[in-house]
């Protein structure tokens, strides 16, 4: 069961793809930034730049694992989505999916991201004009799963 999850429509672009046509593994890094910024513009009336800009909160990846599953192809349409697995003090770990319009997983990440002062570059607590709005994009764990 899923609270919900961030989604975003994309079409893969020639600027993402390798010689060959597919989806050059980088790329999707970069589109799931994107995602992250989008869906945190989504969540905060100032949104992403405000966070960076003026906020001065920073959100660094501090670990990442990924699958990749399937091909993506240039001219693919696909379903970015965004879930939180584990809000902590100042980490919190989000799965983010490729999924193509033919329900087809092509590839996912989980990533967790630390919550930073730009000042000083240290942790600091979520804030809670994050931390609040996150809440509802909490993925629940299957009963089995939990410790």
């Amino acid at each position: 069961m899923v609270s919900k999850l961030y989604e975003q429509e994309h079409r893969i672009r020639f600027s993402e793809c390798d010689p060959a046509g597919i989806v050059f593994y980088p790329q999707y890094f970069v589109m799931f930034n994107d995602l992250m910024e989008a869906w945190i513009d989504s969540m905060t009336p100032e949104g992403f730049h405000n966070m960076i800009a003026s906020k001065r909160v920073g959100m660094p990846s501090v670990h990442i694992e990924a699958e990749f599953k399937s091909i993506s192809r240039m001219g693919d349409d696909v379903v970015m989505s965004l879930g939180v697995e584990r809000i902590g003090n100042s980490s919190l770990t989000l799965l983010l999916r490729c999924i193509g319009k033919d329900g087809v997983l092509r590839m996912q990440v989980r990533q967790t991201v630390v919550t930073t002062s730009l000042e000083t570059h240290l942790g600091i607590s979520i804030p809670d004009f994050l931390r609040n709005p996150m809440q509802a994009y909490v993925i629940a764990q299957p009963e089995s799963s939990k410790a």
